[in-house]
């Protein structure tokens, strides 16, 4: 069984690799996987193992020679070197690159153009905020949409689906400045990145690999999307120091062009760049959350030893429980970034530990955080924002629990990695359904105020 199980992880990981190198159409992948298979069965009536029979299908499979080469550079170690390196062909490449390129950059312009619209067309602040989501996140959308071939069915789907959001936004008549206003803010663009995962998923959202590549995409156009802000964020600082030598503001133009742009179309290209550059991210992913998964961890003991000091749940004021409120979802988001950037068939080691107490300490802090809500839901009433934070914080430790059974099972060596990957995957709709839901059902509910 132990074999078998290791054999489906390494058919996976092949597929995924495929489908993250974007070498054949994703509605060929599925024909490509029952090739392989029906060439592992072959090998193995011939007295090969699981393992040497999915090599050497590997390498019959003359038609993913290119894949295969990379794939071997990146798993020297399950000898891929000696079965499947194959002489380079880049011949088309470069006039691909191009075409991409170009489709990028007309993207980026487009969402500057969208954002610049909406700043000209939307009287309020807040419907601008309201909406810059629907405003910029689109255009990364279409890029997915376009390096994926989406099926027309899907692409209108997803029309569909950002037409009834457009609806809600906007239909509802939330008073400016309340709480359903600020939480859609807040939830919409959640919800809006769900439906983007979906396209670069190439609609296959069902499926567990695409729903952890796209979880590692999400982590690593992060990475990108600061690395150009701040390269950004220099050359116009430089940009002002010359001007103002010369008597010249360049604030006006900053407010007016440069930010309306410069943000939106970063988000574009850093899509891009994360797709073009994906292998040299991936060797940079393990050590992020090896230096920060730890450094995270002593934050979250030293709240802890804060909040005895201070009194217990019962003590913490609204500010507090926000800004816990955000570390803890930039904990979940870590914990998913590290998942996905570990070998599935590596052995636990000292690092699963450290994420495991990541983890309980996690839990441990949400705990204190439910204690404190619903002292405050008792005391001053229900609202809005309470509900929100309620209902999220309970997805987290659902979330968080579950993590830490399957965590210690695979550190105790009585679960596989695999597990613990696929409950993360699983149970990323749930915060899709309840951004949905407070989009949808809170404005109503709670009279749009």
């Amino acid at each position: 069984m132990d074999g078998h199980v290791e054999l489906e992880a390494q058919i996976g990981r092949w597929r995924g690799y495929l489908q993250r190198r974007q070498a054949i159409a994703p509605a060929d992948l599925d024909e490509l996987e029952d090739h392989l298979r029906g060439e592992i069965a072959a090998r193995r009536s011939t007295g090969l193992d699981d393992d040497e029979a999915f090599l050497v299908a590997i390498k019959r499979m003359g038609n993913l020679d290119a894949v295969s080469r990379e794939f071997a550079r990146e798993h020297s170690d399950r000898l891929w070197k000696q079965l499947v390196l194959v002489p380079e062909e880049r011949d088309g490449e470069s006039g691909k690159g191009w075409r991409e390129l170009i489709v990028v950059l007309c993207l980026a312009v487009g969402a500057g153009l969208a954002v610049k619209a909406g700043i000209l067309l939307f009287g309020q602040e807040s419907v601008l905020a309201r909406n810059i989501g629907l405003l910029v996140i689109p255009f990364p959308t279409a890029y997915f949409a376009w390096k994926r071939r989406l099926a027309a069915r899907t692409a209108g789907t997803l029309l569909l689906a950002l037409a009834v959001l457009a609806v809600l936004l906007n239909a509802y008549p939330v008073v400016a400045g309340g709480s359903t206003e600020l939480l859609a803010i807040v939830h919409a663009p959640v919800l809006l990145w769900m439906l983007a995962g979906i396209a670069y998923a190439g609609g296959r959202w069902r499926s567990d690999g695409r729903r952890m590549d796209f979880v590692r995409f999400t982590g690593e156009i992060a990475i990108y999307f600061t690395l150009l802000a701040l390269g950004g964020a220099v050359l116009i600082g430089l940009t002002f120091a010359v001007l103002q030598l010369v008597d010249l503001d360049l604030e006006p133009v900053m407010e007016a062009w440069i930010l309306p742009f410069a943000v939106p179309g970063a988000l574009v290209v850093a899509a891009w760049l994360v797709e073009a550059k994906q292998n040299v991210v991936e060797n940079i992913a393990p050590v992020l959350t090896k230096v920060f998964t730890p450094l995270t961890l002593l934050m979250l003991l030293s709240m802890l030893a804060v909040l005895a000091a201070s009194g217990g749940p019962g003590q913490v004021g609204r500010e507090l429980l926000i800004l816990m409120d955000a570390i803890l979802v930039l904990v979940l988001c870590l914990l998913l970034y590290a998942v996905s950037a570990r070998d599935s068939l590596s052995p636990p080691g000292l690092f699963d530990g450290i994420q495991l107490l990541l983890v309980l300490a996690s839990i441990a802090v949400d705990v204190v955080m439910l204690v404190a809500m619903l002292s405050r839901i008792a005391e001053f009433g229900t609202s809005p924002n309470k509900i929100a934070a309620l209902g999220l914080n309970l997805l987290l430790l659902v979330h968080l629990l579950r993590s830490a059974w399957l965590g210690v099972g695979f550190l105790r060596r009585r679960r596989l990695f695999a597990e613990l990957e696929r409950w993360q995957t699983r149970y990323l709709p749930a915060y899709g359904l309840w951004a949905l839901a407070v989009v949808a059902l809170f404005p109503p509910v709670f009279g749009f105020r």
